[in-house]
């Protein structure tokens, strides 16, 4: 069976290649910003994440996250010259609690390795790393092969780990003052030539992206499954925005084949 898009039109569709068919990289010759865009799984109930059940802090829920998905979310990481992430996630490497962001050492992904390099492309994204304490190792493995880590921060960073991060990384920036402002990130992001800025970050970066106003495309997989419980994430967390931002639908797939069947809806919304 293959996936039946439903908008902007109806089709029978194979899994693979269905995001790296948008072809996100053209739309950067129209702006004169980054093309950014972010992507989350979530549940019927809106729950992108729940309690670990061991340790402190949220997952994604195992019962939602699936291989399917994890194709797509490789697909739109293929795409992008840069991956936006948090301090968190280096942690979580650190700790051996994450995994490479585009795995592009799988098997099951060697196409969009191929893919990269017949573009032209590094092996893999260059990573931004938000985050206001520092607060986070940078694994040698993460600047192999020439991958940059580009860190972007507030106003008057402790200079002692400023320097530190910078003799590993390379680049640090400050973009904001008492938080980081998702507008000054992505002007700097401009200026140092990136084009496809994937946000592989979690909910509080959403909302840092659309108070900058500089998020551009929204991709959503919603899983056929209910969860409750608290506390839980959602796809966007932070204060009220003040103007409510307007999302299009750009496509609408229905997969019938994750879960032994029960299936999923693959959504994406052009910000308007």
């Amino acid at each position: 069976m293959t996936i039946s898009q439903f908008f902007p039109q109806t089709a029978q569709l194979p899994l693979q290649n269905l995001y790296l068919d948008h072809n996100l990289r053209q739309y950067a010759q129209q702006l004169e910003r980054p093309f950014v865009y972010a992507n989350f799984v979530t549940s019927l109930d809106g729950r992108i994440a729940i309690p670990h059940p061991t340790k402190p802090g949220l997952k994604v829920p195992e019962n939602v996250a699936n291989d399917r998905d994890w194709r797509l979310f490789q697909e739109l990481a293929a795409q992008a010259d840069l991956i936006i992430s948090s301090g968190r996630y280096l942690r979580d490497w650190a700790e051996g609690r994450a995994q490479e962001i585009l795995r592009i050492d799988d098997p099951a992904f060697a196409d969009l390795r191929a893919w990269r390099k017949e573009k032209g492309l590094k092996p893999q994204p260059d990573l931004a790393i938000i985050s206001g304490s520092l607060d986070f190792p940078i694994p040698e493995v993460l600047t192999a092969n020439g991958r940059r880590v580009i860190v972007f921060t507030t106003a008057n960073p402790d200079p002692t780990r400023a320097a530190e991060i910078e003799a590993q990384a390379g680049q640090l920036f400050v973009a904001g003052e008492n938080s980081v402002s998702g507008a000054q990130m992505v002007q700097k992001m401009a200026e140092l030539g990136y084009h496809t800025v994937y946000s592989a970050a979690g909910p509080k970066i959403l909302h840092l992206l659309l108070t900058g106003g500089v998020l551009n495309r929204l991709y959503l997989t919603q899983v056929g499954r209910l969860l409750g419980g608290s506390p839980f994430s959602t796809i966007l967390e932070g204060d009220l925005l003040e103007t409510a931002v307007d999302a299009q639908l750009h496509t609408l797939y229905h997969d019938p084949l994750t879960l032994n069947g029960l299936g999923q809806l693959l959504l994406a919304y052009d910000i308007v």
